[in-house]
């Protein structure tokens, strides 16, 4: 659909506008939001301004005669009117202002684009073609519940993660257009669960978009060899026959799974063409849109300090989620945690590392836990931080996680409810286990060594002595206070 286009916005036919604007305060109210009289031909603008001000302090209109008395103008009253010649009126107004924005956005990119700032002359070449009349006017909420909630279900459509437990914390999955973040520490497996939900939502018949601005893409696509195949990855070139028949034989009843490498820095923008072309090319629609990860990107246009983050964050994150909206896709990435979390067991908001602004435009924060000994048993656990979408905020998954195919699984729900035990040698030791072992162990921190009572009057306190895994150790210490 092309845009209407009048052939003269001369000086004539803005004379009209304003005219019938002045008979027709419904109108004027209508385009208020558009009606800008720098836009008018300079003859108009004074009167134009005089209208706008006059119905802003007074809320109606003022008279020909008034207008005409204040700006020495000769506005005349355009006779009876019929309803359609009204909506020709907001029809052509609201096109007039729009290429009026554009025009004026193009003459003030050219400084823009002398000094580089190819960012802030995008923004103005947006911002006027997004200029129209409002004509959405909202929902009403008790008109038709049923439509309404089926829209909602078609549109959005709450995506199963492939994790059943997980499913049923959120209410049923994640949603098209909004921002998941899984946080991590560093080695905590971050691409691991993205890579997984990418498997999972494959499987399901999405079209999934990978793209790691970290690992190569050799590396992810060898992981996920591992995760669709169920081989291990120490054996994946041992097997090559099984490997290719088995990814050959899954790829043809699955949706498609494109994994893409790029440098950091790159903006929403750069990811936003990218998946034009590949969409142009392929002709498919991506469902599902994997970022490895977001704090590895760069904000639009915009000159931020290194050391700021929380700017640098609050836009990348807001670009991201605009985008995922604009394509209505699943969207998940990750990010870092901060030093503050290395030794923590359950995770909070200032443990994010960089701005926290992330933080306040994500949908769901999930926060990735593990161990070494959780990892060798088997474990993962994710803690909901944030979700807007469920009350499971606080609430703990157990996953289970193949160390030799890389694949994480859900546990169900009894052994999720059976996890209560602290036998570290079973190897059906669960991580809620391990986790409540570890809280223990945590407040006991620094309670090491025999604890001595206060010494009776007049009698010495007791020695302390050190427990230490190190024999030579252990002996320096508790020597120290003999000489």
């Amino acid at each position: 659909m092309t845009t209407r286009q009048n052939t003269d916005y001369g000086y004539d036919i803005q004379r009209v506008y304003l005219e019938m604007f002045m008979t027709d305060a419904e109108s004027f109210v209508r385009c208020q939001g558009v009606f800008d009289p720098e836009t008018f031909d300079r003859r108009l603008i004074e009167p134009a301004k005089f209208v706008k001000s006059y119905v802003d302090e007074h809320n109606a209109l003022p008279t020909f005669d008034m207008v005409n008395a204040a700006t020495q103008s000769d506005l005349k009253h355009p006779g009876d009117l019929m309803e359609n010649h009204y909506d020709w009126l907001l029809q052509d107004f609201e096109t007039f202002s729009k290429h009026k924005a554009l025009e004026a956005a193009i003459l003030k990119s050219a400084d823009l684009l002398e000094k580089g700032e190819y960012g802030a002359c995008e923004d103005l070449v947006k911002q006027a073609v997004q200029i129209g009349l409002q004509k959405d006017l909202g929902t009403d909420y008790f008109l038709d519940p049923r439509a309404r909630l089926n829209a909602i279900k078609d549109k959005n459509g709450q995506i199963s993660t492939g994790w059943p437990t997980l499913d049923k914390k959120l209410f049923g999955g994640f949603n098209r257009g909004e921002l998941n973040i899984f946080a991590g520490g560093s080695g905590s497996g971050k691409s691991l669960f993205l890579a997984n939900m990418g498997v999972n939502w494959c499987l399901q018949g999405l079209n999934v978009m990978y793209l790691t601005f970290e690992l190569s893409e050799n590396l992810v696509s060898m992981r996920l060899d591992s995760m669709v195949s169920d081989i291990p990855s120490r054996d994946v070139f041992k097997s090559l026959d099984d490997v290719e028949m088995k990814v050959k034989m899954i790829g043809k009843k699955s949706g498609a799974f494109q994994v893409k490498y790029m440098p950091t820095g790159k903006t929403a923008n750069d990811v936003r063409a990218y998946l034009k072309e590949y969409e142009i090319k392929t002709g498919r629609k991506i469902d599902v849109l994997l970022i490895d990860y977001l704090d590895l990107m760069h904000p639009i246009g915009q000159k931020i300090s290194a050391e700021n983050l929380f700017v640098k964050d609050k836009y990348v994150s807001e670009e991201l989620r605009n985008l995922a909206m604009e394509l209505n896709t699943i969207f998940v990435t990750a990010s870092q945690l901060n030093r503050a979390a290395v030794e923590e067991i359950e995770f909070d908001h200032s443990m994010i590392s960089g701005g926290i602004s992330k933080i306040n435009t994500a949908d769901n924060l999930i926060g990735i836990f593990t161990s070494r000994a959780m990892r060798e048993r088997g474990r993962y656990q994710i803690q909901l931080m944030k979700t807007r979408s469920s009350s499971g905020v606080g609430m703990k998954v157990d996953l289970a996680f193949n160390v030799d195919t890389l694949r994480i699984e859900d546990l169900g729900e009894d052994d999720q409810e059976n996890s209560g035990g602290t036998n570290y040698g079973s190897a059906s030791t669960s991580a809620s286990s391990i986790v409540s072992s570890l809280k223990r162990n945590n407040a006991n921190a620094g309670s090491t060594g025999t604890v001595s009572t206060d010494p009776v009057d007049g009698e010495p306190a007791k020695k302390i002595t050190a427990q230490t895994d190190s024999t030579k150790l252990r002996a320096f210490l508790n020597n120290l206070g003999d000489e």
